[in-house]
């Protein structure tokens, strides 16, 4: 739940931060702000961890306590998987041949119909690997989401209660797992790698479908 609140948070940011970046923002201001992507995508997830532990936790529980919930550590995670998805997202388009974007200017498509109808389609394998890529990153984050999500083990009922994630789980209770509950940890682990198998799996599908059609 909450990489999946994540991704529907950060894939529309990213992809129009990508947009922005490359298509309409003026070539300094494109430069900076591709390189304060790449900054925020270097920034230590413990980091991520404490600014939403400090800060928009208690915004949350302004709203609604006790604010360390679902909704928060959605939050983190989008903020964390979306320069991952705006890089790849700006790589892909960057990698589209320039005779498209010819072909667009003769047909005299304005910019966004050039964006929409022919850059986007020519992308979109590309633009499906970074988000799986992204998607992957979320599903396996532990120390950011075990700081900001509560870690009460319990289905929420709404975006605002207190969870444990797998990999939360799975640090909190290692230490001192014996026997079957040791056994179910790693069962844990094996479906959080089959997740991401299935993601990847997914990615490559995509691009060769898009190769051959």
């Amino acid at each position: 739940m909450s990489t999946l609140g994540a991704l529907l948070l950060a894939t529309p940011l990213g992809i129009a931060s990508a947009l922005f970046s490359r298509y309409y923002a003026p070539p300094a201001v494109a430069t900076g702000y591709r390189r304060l992507i790449e900054l925020l995508a270097g920034i230590p997830s413990v980091v991520y961890g404490l600014w939403g532990l400090t800060t928009l936790a208690p915004l949350i529980a302004q709203l609604h306590p006790p604010g360390v919930s679902l909704l928060t550590a959605l939050l983190i995670l989008a903020l964390m998987i979306l320069p991952t998805i705006a890089l790849s997202v700006d790589a892909a388009l960057l990698a589209v041949p320039i005779a498209y974007h010819q072909g667009a200017a003769a047909l005299g498509l304005s910019r966004w119909a050039m964006i929409k109808g022919v850059i986007l389609p020519a992308a979109h394998s590309n633009i499906t690997s970074g988000i799986m890529l992204a998607a992957g990153r979320a599903i396996g984050e532990t120390m950011a989401v075990l700081m900001v999500a509560g870690n009460v083990v319990q289905l929420p009922h709404s975006l605002f209660d207190s969870v444990r994630t797998l990999t939360a789980n799975i640090a909190l209770e290692m230490s001192y797992a014996m026997g079957d509950h040791r056994a179910a940890l790693f069962v844990s682990g094996l479906a959080l790698m089959l997740m991401v198998l299935l993601l990847v799996s997914s990615a490559e599908l995509l691009k060769r479908r898009s190769v051959y059609v």
